[in-house]
């Protein structure tokens, strides 16, 4: 059964989903953009009898703290902090690491100053190389460049973007619940909230300079790593995925015949994904 807890962390109330006996191996849930845990609540459900999961809203997402962007750092630097004092609050030593879109660039910069603690990396549509930044980037590289230029970038935040986040590529639409975008939409929609996501997708530039970094972290530390992407993604497409299999050498890989948001009508499929590949590799 999913609790709904709430805990302060440097001052923010950072709102999270827990399920599961804390005895279990842990799995932690890093959610992407533009949503929060609520991504996570099917595999949750799926897992919560073998594992102990935790999936944080990041501030600014979600059921956290939302403070302005005049009161609150919104990179994705000062995200990994918060983050990481997340996990040292509620007492987790050690855990596999789900990360999908926003949550890659927050995790592993986690990840790589604490590799004591990733027992397993489980990644879903989430960038560490070049090869993944395709046609859809160039207006936020315009962005990168120029931030005073918001307007190409902020049609993100628009009601149709959201949607079309969570149809595009996906092979039947029926089995997507409008809810969902109906759910992130209003959380964009909160006053203050545009600049809030502004601030971050300018931060996202900050992160391909590190990929180097964290392709490092993956060739030393060796994580065992289970990739499930969808395939037709157009924001993060399989040729970011591949070359993880580079830098890894025990990889679980496999394309599934979906969009960016693979948990949506793939979390049956990804769930089972899961708990083959730790009952396998968790020692």
């Amino acid at each position: 059964m999913t609790q709904y807890k709430n805990i302060t962390v440097n001052g923010l109330n950072i709102f999270y989903r827990e399920a599961g006996d804390p005895k279990n191996p842990a799995i932690l849930l890093l959610h992407g953009f533009p949503t929060s845990s609520h991504m996570f609540r099917n595999l949750i459900a799926d897992l919560e009898d073998k594992y102990y999961l935790v999936a944080p809203d990041f501030p600014g997402f979600g059921y956290s703290s939302m403070p302005r962007v005049t009161e609150f750092d919104y990179s994705f630097d000062n995200l990994s902090v918060i983050t990481e004092d997340f996990i040292n609050a509620i007492g987790l030593k050690k855990f596999s690491m789900y990360v999908m879109d926003y949550g890659a660039p927050v995790g592993y910069r986690i990840a790589e100053r604490n590799p004591e603690k990733i027992q397993a990396l489980l990644v879903q549509n989430g960038n560490a190389y070049e090869e993944g930044l395709t046609d859809f980037w160039t207006p936020i590289f315009k962005y990168w460049k120029n931030p005073e230029h918001t307007e190409e970038v902020a049609t993100m935040l628009l009601p149709e973007s959201t949607r079309w986040q969570y149809v595009d590529g996906v092979k039947d639409v029926t089995k997507i619940n409008p809810d969902n975008w109906q759910h992130d939409q209003s959380l964009l929609d909160r006053p203050g909230n545009r600049e809030i996501q502004l601030q971050l997708f300018l931060s996202y530039g900050t992160n391909p300079p590190l990929y180097p970094k964290w392709q490092a972290y993956f060739r030393k530390y060796q994580p065992p790593t289970l990739i499930t992407w969808g395939a037709n993604d157009t924001i993060f497409p399989p040729s970011g995925a591949h070359p993880y299999k580079r830098d890894l050498q025990n990889v679980d890989f496999h394309l599934l015949d979906t969009g960016h948001f693979a948990l949506e009508d793939h979390h049956k499929e990804i769930s089972s994904l899961i708990d083959g590949f730790l009952q396998k590799n968790l020692h």
